[in-house]
């Protein structure tokens, strides 16, 4: 473990060591905020069952609770602990893009118990493919993590930019090197009627609908 300034930074490449993982779930305990590193950009997470936490990760994005963070989650199977009525084709889509950038919308557990923010009964629910992101989601549990970065600003694509959007206010900083790019999850919307396109990130729509088995309807307002 070494510090950049005041901030502390665990090195999270090629993996998180058992001291720097023991610190990062203490963080998370705690009530305290991460940055990590995923397989899209890095994010700015907390405990996702902690209510307390996940609005901090909401104030330190400038963002507010009609915006509620996506969950992080270290397997498929995650799925039935946190959803209900899943389509199969959220399911085959699931099998088929994780870990990797996809981000489904799905219908909450009514006993789930979280409050991410204003879900009208949903959940994003996502399982990124990094290594030591995902050794401490299965160690720990779900994340609620989005972008890592103040809103309407680029998303941090390294650990550097991250501390330059929060500093302090986060208690650790997981540095899994640079990203391999700056483009955000694909978001698939199974919760309402058809399935639908949110945001088209790292997965097109083409290979979406392919996954999946079904038609993925475009975004809102896109000719594509």
């Amino acid at each position: 473990m070494t510090t950049m300034s005041t901030e502390t930074i665990l090195r999270a490449a090629p993996s998180l060591s058992e001291a720097d993982l023991a610190r990062a779930q203490q963080e998370l305990r705690d009530g305290n905020l991460l940055v990590v590193p995923t397989d899209t950009v890095y994010g700015i997470g907390a405990d996702a069952a902690n209510p307390e936490a996940v609005a901090a990760v909401l104030a330190a994005k400038g963002r507010g609770r009609q915006m509620p963070p996506p969950v992080l989650v270290a397997s498929v199977e995650a799925i039935d602990s946190l959803c209900v009525d899943v389509p199969d084709a959220a399911r085959t889509l699931a099998r088929a893009f994780w870990p990797g950038g996809l981000t489904l919308i799905l219908r909450a557990r009514p006993d789930l118990g979280w409050d991410l923010g204003e879900t009208g009964g949903t959940i994003g629910v996502r399982m990124p493919n990094q290594g030591a992101l995902l050794r401490l989601l299965r160690d720990f549990g779900p994340m609620a993590v989005t972008s890592a970065n103040l809103t309407g600003q680029p998303p941090a694509t390294s650990v550097e930019a991250a501390i330059g959007y929060f500093g302090a206010r986060v208690a650790a900083y997981l540095d899994g090197g640079p990203t391999e790019g700056s483009t955000a999850s694909s978001i698939v919307d199974f919760a309402h009627d058809a399935p639908r396109a949110l945001r088209l990130g790292t997965i097109s729509l083409d290979d979406l609908s392919a996954g999946a088995g079904v038609a993925i309807a475009p975004v809102q307002g896109s000719a594509s």
